[in-house]
């Protein structure tokens, strides 16, 4: 989840509150935050085998997961959001300490220097924002033994086209439902857009209450035009008296012409092994 780099209110207030009411509080509002999740049942339809939630964070959207998927698989590299997952983890969800990226092994996870990962800005692409790093695990989606895969959500702030590559096999094989978080901000959005276009996936959004084809929507144009919203952070974005633009950030990727909706996560088996690129 990408939040402001700034301190707001609410960055303030949290370290003086229990954590696990600010997780309980950042997963109640945090649909009015990100409105695809409010969504979930045009992204993952009923009948999901294992969905993914990659940059877990308080797990809003793991929560929303396990409701909808027989399995989650939640990757979260802050220790201690880690340790807060797996606590509060519905019987169905399977919480990973470590980083997503292209390969297994050892990497430094950069975070602000006054932020211990709660405000959801950690990545394993350093940043201005970032001062200080946490030495964490990495895995690849592939090595992770996952099967039945029918969605997957990403938000590393920077590193997903990493991540998107150490998942060839399993895109390959299963054919999932994407939702990738992209910010221009934060790194060119043509390298994933063109990596997964390759793959035979095409992009869509949510600018209001209907999805729209990513190639009539001038994202990039969209997030420098409304760049002012991102400074609110998540509370000053959810309060209902304050009113703001969409600021879109996440893309929907589906394969193989289908198109979000019953139609977004599907059952290919080994016809998806077939004719998926190599």
């Amino acid at each position: 989840m990408t939040v402001t780099p700034t301190r707001t209110l609410a960055a303030h207030l949290a370290p003086l509150l229990p954590v696990r009411v600010v997780a309980a509080a950042a997963r109640a509002v945090y649909p009015r935050f990100e409105p695809e999740l409010a969504r979930l049942a045009d992204l993952c339809p009923p009948g999901c085998g294992t969905a993914v939630d990659v940059g877990g964070w308080y797990g809003p959207w793991t929560r929303r997961l396990a409701g909808r998927a027989r399995q989650v698989v939640t990757v979260e590299p802050v220790p201690h959001l880690a340790r807060l997952l797996t606590s509060a983890a519905p019987p169905n969800v399977r919480v990973v300490q470590a980083a997503a990226s292209d390969r297994p092994g050892t990497a430094r996870l950069w975070l602000p220097a006054d932020d211990a990962g709660d405000r959801g800005v950690s990545s394993l692409v350093r940043r201005d924002i970032h001062a200080r790093a946490l030495h964490v695990p990495c895995v690849t989606l592939d090595e992770l033994g996952l099967r039945d895969v029918g969605f997957i959500k990403i938000d590393v702030d920077g590193n997903e086209l990493a991540v998107l590559r150490g998942a060839t096999g399993l895109l390959a094989r299963d054919r999932p439902a994407l939702f990738v978080e992209l910010e221009c901000r934060i790194q060119p959005i043509t390298p994933v857009v063109t990596y997964l276009s390759l793959l035979r996936y095409e992009g869509w959004v949510l600018p209001g209450s209907s999805w729209v084809p990513l190639a009539k929507f001038p994202l990039e144009a969209h997030q420098a035009s409304t760049s002012h919203v991102v400074a609110q952070g998540l509370l000053g974005r959810v309060l209902p008296f304050r009113r703001h633009p969409r600021y879109v950030n996440s893309v929907l990727f589906l394969p193989d012409g289908r198109r979000p909706g019953a139609d977004a996560v599907r059952h290919h088996g080994s016809h998806a092994a077939r004719q998926a690129p190599r």
